[in-house]
């Protein structure tokens, strides 16, 4: 079963979140994060996906504080309204926001979070900078080796592209060399944004590789 329904942030901000609920008693919960093409399709069917493997789902909007109800393509006129919209946004706000959306979700167990692209870089700053996050996973973040320095509270995985335009093979070795512990995988032959089925690098045997690997290490942490 899904729905949306709003959650308030620390500060007071009221943000939508679309929230993809299990059959029967859930595994854990997932935070799911959005690229800066908001809670479209894509990202509703994934929360779909991870509901039906058994984890309490919730997508928040994190582009609520700017424009509500935001819905983009992978076109260009959908990334440059991405990315400003991104670029309006404070960090520490988004943040709030993000644990938002944890809090929202911890009363159905271990809560991990999951983010591609824009997400993936919220995701693993989750697990440096927020409460109760027991894991978190990252498809292909941009922003990673820029906060690099940050401590991290819980254990992460990361995928990434071999051939991506936006994030040089130079910053995932300078993610590997400040977190040895973090799990990396490099998918060899892909391109930006390889695991979403409505872009045009997509690539249906590493997303499928990388989601198993995702599935397994979300269920592992969840159950500890």
């Amino acid at each position: 079963m899904s729905k949306t329904i709003d959650i308030i942030a620390s500060d007071g901000h009221a943000l939508s979140a679309y929230v993809a609920e299990p059959e029967g008693r859930a595994i854990g919960a997932l935070v799911m994060l959005q690229e800066f093409f908001g809670v479209n399709a894509h990202i509703r069917e994934m929360a779909d996906q991870y509901a039906k493997d058994g984890f309490h789902t919730i997508a928040p909007a994190i582009f609520d504080r700017v424009e509500r109800s935001v819905e983009l393509g992978y076109d260009p006129a959908g990334m440059q309204k991405g990315r400003e919209l991104r670029a309006k946004l404070d960090l520490d706000e988004t943040m709030l926001d993000v644990q938002a959306a944890i809090d929202a979700v911890a009363s159905f167990g271990a809560v991990a979070a999951l983010g591609y692209c824009w997400g993936g870089s919220l995701a693993y700053l989750a697990a440096a900078r927020l409460n109760h996050v027991v894991c978190a996973v990252g498809y292909y973040g941009a922003q990673i080796a820029g906060h690099a320095d940050e401590t991290l509270r819980a254990p992460v995985l990361l995928h990434f592209a071999e051939h991506d335009e936006y994030i040089p093979l130079s910053d995932v070795e300078r993610i590997r060399h400040a977190h040895p512990d973090i799990e990396i995988h490099m998918y060899p032959g892909t391109e930006h944004g390889f695991s979403c089925n409505d872009r045009k690098f997509y690539e249906p045997k590493a997303a499928a590789l990388a989601r198993e690997r995702s599935l397994a290490y979300l269920t592992q942490h969840a159950r500890r």
